[in-house]
């Protein structure tokens, strides 16, 4: 049974709402196959600060509505704002999800995406970063920005995949590769029947939330400092700045 059920009038493009300790952050662009817009990061912005100040919630759960968790970012989205240029509206944009990534990342409380139909580029990043990523066997994964002449946003596959891997991945543009592909290179902990996608993410959100919160946090943080040591945060820094130059570079 739901505890509650919330959607803030502010968040035009997430759903927001609480079953039981999980906080269920439901990307809602169905009719755009929930393809990333600033909107949508800022409202995914708005939902985080809700599930991390809510002390009743103990596991923050990401899914898409309707056909995907999501296509990416929408390229067709990026708007000029006062006296900005445009490149520095391109890199307002690509900063932006950047933060909302990392933040991710850093969330105090553990994380679990749930994909199905398609989770491709930025909106791979994301579900990467997360502690743990169920999928569906309809799910296609792929990062196709070399493909028309972007960048990668948030450079984690070469930290969870490896080289190999991840060249095969982000250097042929890749966007095909099945659920249970993902699975066996380690981007994904479960592959499960379409209809049994939501009930196997919350079971495990509920297993997780019932162990110790500190003991959890802590071999989290843990976890995380033993990549920040190999320059894991350096790294993926430049590798921002490399795709804001791709991205600026390929506009003009």
């Amino acid at each position: 049974m739901l505890r509650s059920l919330k959607i803030l009038s502010s968040m035009s493009f997430i759903s927001y709402s609480t079953n039981g300790p999980v906080a269920q952050l439901t990307l809602n662009r169905p009719d755009k196959l929930n393809a990333v817009h600033p909107d949508m990061v800022r409202d995914l912005q708005t939902a985080f600060d809700q599930a991390e100040a809510d002390p009743d919630i103990r596991v923050i759960l990401l899914n898409g509505a309707g056909r995907a968790f999501s296509a990416g970012f929408d390229n067709n989205a990026t708007e000029q704002c006062g006296n900005e240029t445009m490149d520095e509206a391109i890199r307002r944009e690509i900063v932006d999800i950047y933060e909302l990534i990392l933040r991710i990342w850093d969330c105090p409380k553990p994380t679990i995406a749930a994909v199905h139909g398609y989770c491709l580029g930025s909106s791979l990043e994301l579900c990467a970063v997360c502690d743990m990523t169920i999928s569906s066997k309809d799910c296609r994964f792929g990062e196709p920005e070399v493909t028309f002449g972007s960048g990668i946003v948030f450079l984690i596959l070469p930290w969870i995949l490896g080289f190999k891997h991840t060249n095969e991945i982000l250097l042929l543009g890749r966007k095909d590769i099945d659920a249970n592909r993902a699975f066996d290179i380690g981007l994904v902990n479960r592959v499960v029947d379409d209809d049994k996608l939501m009930d196997e993410a919350l079971s495990v959100a509920n297993e997780l939330a019932a162990n110790d919160a500190y003991a959890v946090a802590g071999t989290r943080r843990a976890i995380r400092r033993t990549l920040d040591h190999a320059g894991f945060r350096d790294a993926i820094s430049e590798a921002l700045e490399i795709d804001v130059g791709i991205e600026i570079t390929n506009q003009e």
